[in-house]
């Protein structure tokens, strides 16, 4: 089960977020608020998952697990990145026809 949700991770984070809100409690047991899962599902899913995944209750989150976060950061930042390069990419090109 957990080949399955890491390859779905690689698709589509929001869509293991909204699997982990689902069918567990780590959401409920990882983030304060609501605001900060609906916040961090919509601008940053990788490292919403990413915290949630490695969060442990009582304990928080060791030195290890920041670096996964971190590892979230920047997939979310490159993915945003890369979006608007090709959303750029596109005008220019519709503009050039």
């Amino acid at each position: 089960m957990g080949c399955l949700l890491a390859l779905f991770a690689a698709i589509s984070p929001r869509f293991v977020i909204f699997l982990l809100w689902i069918f567990s409690d780590r959401m409920t047991l990882a983030l304060r608020s609501g605001w900060e899962g609906i916040i961090g599902f919509l601008l940053l899913p990788y490292t919403t998952l990413f915290y949630v995944l490695v969060y442990s209750p009582g304990k928080g989150v060791d030195p290890l697990g920041w670096v996964i976060v971190a590892l979230g950061v920047v997939l979310d930042v490159s993915s945003h990145l890369f979006s608007s390069r090709a959303r750029q990419r596109r005008a220019r090109r519709a503009a050039d026809a």
